[in-house]
């Protein structure tokens, strides 16, 4: 059986309360299932020290730079705010993938995509489903 995680008005992540973003990221990334790579449509979670901030973002464009010889890329991202907010950054591929944190404005920065719909789906509960392979209280076409 798997577990489920409750919610309250208390976070898991205690650290968010110190300064220090490398323990915030370290407790990110035992509770978070990240990817090793970003493309275009993932889900990125965007940590910041100063404001002391977490969010999601999506990927709408990756365009390398051609004006760096190194491998920039210019990353278009929808926070996901409310507002939303359209912005690019410009990021190395060790710092849009989490393997660096970086400074934006002299300020910590940490980025990484997100692996979401990676766990299989919940099985299906009660003998019925068994029977029919369909899930209780769905409809059955009669003839």
């Amino acid at each position: 059986m798997k577990e489920t995680q409750s919610f309250s008005n208390h976070s898991p992540i205690s650290t968010m309360e110190s300064d220090n973003l490398e323990q915030l990221v370290e407790e990110l990334k035992s509770i978070t299932p990240f990817k090793d790579s970003t493309s275009v449509g993932d889900v990125v979670l965007i940590a910041s020290e100063q404001p002391r901030l977490i969010l999601y973002a999506k990927v709408t464009s990756i365009e390398r730079d051609p004006s760096k010889k190194e491998e920039w890329w210019h990353i278009g991202l929808t926070f996901l705010t409310v507002p939303l907010q359209h912005v690019i950054w410009t990021l190395r591929t060790a710092q849009m993938t989490g393997g660096e944190i970086f400074t934006m404005g002299g300020e910590k920065r940490f980025f990484q995509a997100v692996a979401i719909g990676t766990e299989p789906p919940f099985p299906a509960v009660g003998s019925d489903a068994r029977k029919t392979g369909r899930p209780k209280g769905s409809l059955k076409r009669i003839k």
